[in-house]
């Protein structure tokens, strides 16, 4: 088993935390001053749309 040294020591390739920061603070900038209506309306446009 690994331990985490082993694992710290490669470099990651995708950093899951820093990219959800990074798309969390986006979206609060661009939401900030909407009323509850306007951001219902942004999150329904922004929805990935499921395959059928």
């Amino acid at each position: 088993m690994k331990n985490k040294e082993q694992i710290n020591a490669k470099e990651k390739e995708f950093d899951t935390v820093k990219f959800f920061r990074a798309v969390k603070e986006k979206i609060a900038k661009e939401t900030q001053g909407m009323t509850f209506a306007e951001f219902k309306e942004y999150i329904s446009k922004r929805k990935l749309k499921m395959a059928r």
